[in-house]
């Protein structure tokens, strides 16, 4: 390994970071068709695909560590690594998400999804992660503020299916579990939004190394220097 330039390396794990995202946000979107049009193959297709996600984040992992124990690299080389690690770790658990959306696929289907916006808010959610890979890879502090700006409307939307389904419930009962349901779809979405937030603020730190999530008052000071 040591015969090799450093940013040879770097490259490397990071060209297969964003080939991780990709599958990632393939397997988000295909649990979103999977859920609306209740198929039950493509759902099966997801938690397969899944499988392969966990496997590859451990790997490249793996591969990380071992550059560090190796290269023992400094300064931004550092950051670099540490930026995959942690952005690796956000894309394994937005994968979880998918999975956890079609574990609730029976409670709901294309009248519920429609009802709630979910592909629109869906749709939100997945560009907003696009964008922070987009922005480790050009290493673009503004477009990973744009990412930090853009969670607030997923957030809007988070709130406004929370008020539908306090309103469907006072009205109908009968309908608790699909409601629940409801409720958790948003708030997988709502989370998947929080991880592109959190590659964002990775990026951040990448470009300026500046340490911006470690704890709730500097994250929303961030958020709010972004709208302001």
């Amino acid at each position: 390994m040591s015969e090799r330039p450093v940013h040879e390396y770097i490259r490397e794990l990071s060209e297969v970071l964003v080939k991780l995202s990709e599958k990632v946000l393939l397997n988000f979107d295909d649990a979103l068709r999977a859920v609306r049009h209740q198929d039950l193959q493509l759902a099966k297709k997801v938690r397969m695909l899944d499988d392969e996600i966990n496997t590859a984040e451990v790997r490249l992992e793996e591969q990380c560590l071992a550059f560090l124990a190796l290269q023992q690299p400094v300064a931004r080389d550092l950051r670099s690594i540490v930026t995959i690690v942690k952005i690796n770790d956000d894309l394994e658990r937005i994968g979880d998400l998918a999975v956890h959306l079609i574990e609730r696929m029976a409670d709901l289907g294309a009248e519920v999804m429609d009802r709630y916006e979910f592909d629109n808010m869906g749709r939100l959610a997945g560009t907003m992660v696009r964008k922070s890979i987009e922005a480790f890879v050009a290493r673009d502090r503004y477009l990973a503020d744009e990412v930090c700006k853009t969670d607030e409307q997923v957030d809007v939307m988070h709130r406004l299916v929370f008020r539908k389904v306090a309103e469907a419930m006072k009205k109908d009962g009968s309908s608790t579990e699909q409601l629940l349901a409801v409720l958790s779809v948003s708030r997988y979405i709502e989370r998947m939004a929080d991880h592109a937030t959190r590659i964002a603020l990775e990026v951040i730190y990448l470009v300026t190394g500046e340490i911006v999530r470690h704890s709730e008052d500097s994250f929303e000071k961030m958020i709010q220097s972004l709208r302001s």
